[in-house]
């Protein structure tokens, strides 16, 4: 598919990325799932940006590439999956925090250890779809093991406050999480659970 979306504007693209459908192939086993939760992050302007300042590391490089590249951090001991928006003087992202299962949902059964809350935050769902920073980050999408796609559109988007950054000062107040309204696959929220989930 077309990501030229990705290089427009940050907080557009996190907009336009739900519903669509990430789909990885580890060692043969396909599995996916639809985008419900994203947080954007507006690079060396953003105090949560990991690039705050224009600051460069071996951690964060991959942020200074342009749109399309994948960049896997960890956190916690948990991998968290972010798209690369902009360009390479541009260090912006989105990061995917939560996705709908739709492909080989016994695989992520598995890879999760349980059956419920498979993959609502963002540590859950690259454990589910077999993303690791050692092995996905500074990849491409659609080049490699991790491919999007068109999938679904959300009935209506929820903007709402970031997650887990309470220590960023003014950062913390800004409306750049988006969610689909009446899905159930989200981090945090106490949901109104949508008849289709909230997809149109």
């Amino acid at each position: 598919m077309d990501l030229s979306f990705l290089k427009r504007d940050t907080i557009e693209a996190a907009k336009a990325l739900l519903g669509m459908e990430i789909i990885t192939t580890i060692d043969g086993v396909v599995t996916s799932g639809y985008i419900t939760e994203t947080e954007a992050y507006l690079g060396v302007h953003d105090k949560a940006a990991h690039t705050y300042q224009g600051k460069r590391t071996k951690k964060n490089e991959m942020m200074y590439r342009d749109f399309g590249g994948i960049y896997v951090y960890t956190m916690h001991g948990h991998h968290c999956m972010n798209f690369i928006t902009k360009d390479a003087q541009t260090p912006e992202g989105v990061l995917i925090r939560a996705i709908e299962p739709h492909i080989g949902i016994c695989e992520m059964e598995q890879r999760r250890g349980r059956s419920t809350d498979l993959s609502n935050g963002p540590g859950k769902l690259t454990q589910c779809l077999g993303v690791k920073r050692d092995l996905h980050n500074g990849k491409r999408l659609n080049e490699d093991a991790i491919q999007l796609q068109l999938g679904k559109v959300p009935k209506a988007i929820i903007s709402s406050k970031r997650i887990g950054i309470d220590n960023k000062e003014e950062a913390v107040d800004y409306l750049y999480r988006f969610t689909v309204a009446g899905n159930p696959f989200v981090s945090k929220d106490k949901v109104i659970i949508d008849e289709n989930n909230g997809w149109a």
